[in-house]
């Protein structure tokens, strides 16, 4: 009973369609059909969805980029309207009436220049109305004299420094600028003592006696 047990041998069954044993893959058939690992594509499916995310913000990022430049225009345009305003306004501060009120000239006053009238003209009394009427005009007049020769043509001399004043005794007497002369030796007179300005009487100015006269040049 104890004596020993005989070896089974068992016989591998071979199925001779399928080529490989029962129970075993076949290493060939797996190198050649090896299947595709489904982990390997998720990057290149991130990287698709990521360039898609990236290309749609950019989009979005122009779109409103365009929006805000085409929006600045009309508000750019509306500034030329506040400038009319102010250059409408402009005319009106421009006044200037009241510059042409100031351009007058004042009259000129009579001065404390002691005046001399010469009678030039011949006809007596002339000299001496002249002097009242500057006297009345209240011109500091002297003594009225004669000249030593008679002129067809009034004139006024002055020294220097009086071309102002004697312009003014020639304007008080209706006389032009012209017969403002300054005053030389060649004057018809031999002295004009301690006058500044001197008038010579032409027949043009000369009138008749003043009533009040009481001198005879």
């Amino acid at each position: 009973m104890y004596g020993p047990r005989p070896v089974r041998r068992e016989r591998l069954l071979i199925r001779p369609t399928v080529g490989r044993l029962a129970g075993v893959d076949d290493p060939s058939a797996h190198d050649a059909q090896t299947p595709e690992r489904p982990g390997r594509r998720l990057p290149v499916d991130r990287a698709v969805i990521l360039l898609g995310l990236f290309v749609l913000v950019t989009v979005l990022l122009l779109g409103q980029l365009h929006t805000s430049s085409s929006s600045t225009p009309s508000g750019t345009s509306a500034s030329p309207v506040t400038t009319p305003t102010t250059g409408a306004a402009a005319p009106t501060s421009t006044t200037r009436p009241s510059s042409s009120t100031t351009t007058t000239a004042p009259k000129t006053k009579p001065s404390n220049v002691p005046v001399l009238v010469a009678n030039a003209s011949g006809k007596p009394g002339a000299a001496a109305s002249i002097t009242n009427e500057l006297q009345v005009a209240g011109w500091n007049v002297q003594a009225p004299i004669n000249a030593t020769a008679n002129v067809s043509t009034s004139s006024v001399y002055y020294v220097a420094g009086q071309k102002a004043t004697a312009t003014a005794v020639a304007a008080s007497l209706h006389l032009p600028p012209s017969a403002v002369l300054p005053y030389t030796t060649a004057a018809p007179v031999s002295t004009i003592g301690t006058a500044e300005i001197l008038v010579v009487v032409a027949p043009d100015l000369a009138t008749g006696p003043s009533p009040t006269t009481t001198t005879g040049n």
